[in-house]
């Protein structure tokens, strides 16, 4: 198989015999052209653009295309890559297609809500691009399978921004826990409260802003009139597009109580929530739930609530690893050990708390970029470990909407036909489900 570096050094020479001259930007300088990494980016809104940003941080990556659906945000956006680098995009594009089509571009970040990752991660793959896809890897659990086939079936270096995984007071805690020194792991509390993040009120419909496609941000979900509430970042709140605190925030930190267990599939997952904090708001998700993962020896209990931060171990997204000797606890700023004192003698050593040095997605982009030079699929959230902790995250939501205790066994529910129906979604025409 023709790797892209000499793809791109024939292509260089092609190039030169036409009598053309490629151009380079000012952050170039220094960079041989098959070194060089093209980069487009689906969804420029959010954290699609702090994507980039960290990739341009890197003289080897070139973007040469934006895409967004909002000119407002892709003009805006397009501007700020020129104060990063010195020049604008060559392609802004509205329709996510053409930039797939575009075939000097090697990688692909999706930076849209949840429901578009699966159709344009697996595009992205089918056109042999490497891809940097946002957190969820998929809306659903069959989307997720998809995806995974796709990367494999493709050859793509796929990373996925779970950007804990390559954040190293992560990995250290991790480390501490496997060290036997807790004892007995009994429980693992996972605790998402977001006090900055309050309720939407209800809104009316109304026309769709100038300059919006919003029949295409709709793309694969139900059509429905434009609301704000459904728009931009507030999306998730939704079910037609995402699923709310426990798969925003549940793949980031459900993640490492999983790892950190070194366990995959619970034995039964069971939820309970509603809309308790803002029973009138226009969040379909529930802005308070709790769900409860059964393994082997210990449970998981995941607690989220938005619009107040009294999270666990006075923290407002944090994990604590409770032990029969004590409980780690470790959050995006760092971890500690807590000693369980019992007729007032220490079980163990307190470890103080140890400071995270906010390095994960720096770590993260450079470790997609060193497996796309390697071809080395095996990044450090690569599309099978997202797959299983996004499909882990849906199953707590599916055990809520549905309000029954579930027995999962990795592929579907051994105990009920109606919470099956949930793994699979159903696509809007023209738009249709791959198939890979």
């Amino acid at each position: 198989m023709t790797t892209r570096r000499v793809f791109l050094k024939k292509a260089a020479i092609t190039t030169a015999g036409l009598g053309l001259v490629p151009a380079f930007s000012a952050s170039m300088a220094g960079c041989a052209p098959s070194d060089r990494i093209n980069v487009g980016l689906i969804g420029c809104n959010g954290m699609g653009f702090s994507d980039l940003r960290e990739f341009l941080q890197h003289p080897e990556v070139e973007c040469l295309a934006l895409c967004d659906i909002d000119e407002s945000v892709l003009n805006k956006r397009a501007t700020d890559v020129e104060k990063i680098r010195g020049s604008k995009p060559a392609n802004l594009y509205k329709d996510w297609r053409k930039l797939i089509d575009n075939k000097d571009i090697n990688l692909v970040i999706v930076g849209t809500p949840d429901h578009w990752h699966c159709l344009q991660m697996v595009a992205a793959c089918e056109a042999g691009k490497d891809v940097y896809c946002e957190k969820p890897i998929g809306r659903t659990i069959e989307e997720c399978n998809i995806m995974i086939r796709a990367a494999k079936k493709y050859k793509s270096v796929v990373q996925v921004g779970q950007w804990q995984r390559s954040d190293p007071h992560w990995l250290d805690a991790v480390d501490f826990l496997r060290s036997g020194k807790l004892g007995k792991i009994r429980l693992v509390r996972v605790y998402s409260y977001q006090g900055w993040n309050s309720s939407i009120p209800v809104l009316p419909d109304e026309a769709t802003p100038a300059g919006v496609d919003y029949d295409m941000w709709l793309g694969p979900a139900p059509s429905r009139p434009f609301n704000r509430n459904r728009f931009h970042f507030t999306f998730r709140w939704f079910w037609d597009y995402a699923g709310g605190l426990m798969t925003d925030w549940g793949v980031h930190l459900l993640d490492f109580a999983l790892y950190g267990m070194n366990v995959t599939t619970p034995k039964s997952v069971m939820a309970m929530g509603g809309k308790y904090g803002y029973p009138g708001d226009a969040c379909e998700t529930p802005d308070s739930l709790q769900v409860i993962y059964e393994f082997d020896g210990f449970n998981v209990m995941w607690d989220h609530a938005i619009g107040i931060d009294d999270g666990g171990y006075g923290r407002n997204a944090v994990l604590g690893f409770v032990g029969e000797n004590g409980t780690l606890v470790v959050d995006r700023s760092g971890w500690e050990v807590k000693p369980e004192v019992v007729n007032k003698v220490k079980r163990m050593e307190a470890v103080p708390w140890q400071n995270g040095k906010d390095l994960g997605l720096k770590n993260h982009v450079k470790d997609h970029l060193d497996c796309i030079k390697s071809r080395n699929f095996n990044t450090k959230a690569s599309p099978e470990i997202a797959g299983h902790i996004a499909k882990f995250s849906a199953v707590g939501n599916i055990a809520y909407r549905t309000g029954k205790k579930l027995i999962w066994d990795g592929t579907r529910f051994a105990n009920d036909d109606e919470a099956n129906k949930y793994l699979t979604p159903e696509y809007r025409e023209p738009w249709v489900l791959p198939k890979v």
